[in-house]
């Protein structure tokens, strides 16, 4: 294992794991493997993260502060601004192989990724909606947002194993507009 010239930064480790992530997907994302990539023994990652639950909720932020922000007109609608930012967390997470999958077991167990929903829900208080029902109702989008994604990229991969020949219909659009029509209704 050749040794490091420069001292190891948690930045380091996010953007190898990224790396490794997108090279070889979540399984194969282990902290070993990161060690031996950062030429490094593994233990020495624990000197900059507790755990790998911990690494993988820094991942996991990493991918989302990357989603696209497209911005949306002044005068555009709540609904649109909700559209838009929920199609740029999935344009992120659908960026890594196994993204979704990451994403959404870090964020369910409250590990990391909890930056959408914060966003969500400030622009559901914007349009008027109330609390309870505005943190209902951006974790909603969000299981929309990640569960779709997730099957679409758990569909690819078994495309690319052979194991499934029917392409999944990309029905993501209209059922964001679904979740968002009901939310509307409230």
């Amino acid at each position: 294992m050749p040794s490091r010239r420069h001292p190891l930064r948690r930045e380091d480790l996010v953007a190898t794991a990224l790396d490794l992530l997108e090279r070889v997907g979540l399984p194969d994302l282990t902290m070993r493997a990161l060690g031996a990539e950062l030429g490094v023994q593994q233990s020495a990652l624990y000197h900059h993260v507790t755990s790998k639950q911990e690494l993988l909720g820094l991942v996991a932020d990493a991918i989302l502060e990357r989603a696209p922000r497209r911005p949306a007109r002044a005068d555009a609608s709540w609904q649109t601004r909700v559209r838009r930012r929920c199609e740029d967390v999935r344009a992120a997470v659908l960026a890594y192989p196994d993204g979704a999958d990451l994403v959404l077991s870090v964020w369910a167990f409250g590990l990391g990724g909890g930056a959408p929903e914060d966003e969500l829900r400030a622009l559901l208080l914007d349009a008027g909606l109330e609390e309870p029902a505005a943190s209902t109702a951006s974790r909603t989008l969000l299981h929309f947002v990640y569960g779709h994604a997730y099957a679409q990229q758990a569909h690819d991969h078994a495309a690319r194993l052979g194991a499934v020949v029917v392409h999944s219909p990309d029905d993501f659009g209209a059922g964001l507009a679904l979740v968002v029509a009901g939310i509307a209704s409230r």
